[in-house]
């Protein structure tokens, strides 16, 4: 299994009536993007969250993340939260929203 599939099952229900959301397997997982800018995603059990630049320190600075380094190099305006962080369904939709709603504050492709 690539990724935790309960986890995207989950993450899919907080998704499911927002506007311009599509699913795309990316990274060896699955991400969610919205017009066509990446929001979030899962690699085996980790949340991947894109908070932006701006929100990388403040994102940081919550239980249970880290700087996202798929390629051994951080990625800044993205983080992983760990399984501990999204445990519960009001942690798991506050990343979520955080992620589609930098998201959608980018222009569409």
């Amino acid at each position: 299994m690539a990724y935790d599939e309960r986890l995207a099952d989950r993450v899919r229900k907080f998704l499911a009536s927002r506007r311009g959301v599509t699913e795309k397997r990316m990274f060896g997982g699955i991400c969610w993007l919205v017009h066509g800018n990446m929001a979030c995603g899962i690699v085996h059990d980790l949340l991947m969250v894109r908070v932006g630049p701006d929100s990388f320190e403040d994102a940081l600075a919550r239980p249970h993340t880290r700087p996202m380094d798929f390629t051994g190099r951080p990625s800044r305006g993205m983080v992983y939260v760990e399984p501990a962080g999204v445990k519960a369904g009001s942690a798991l939709a506050a990343w979520v929203k955080r992620g589609a709603d930098f998201a959608a504050s980018l222009p569409k492709k």
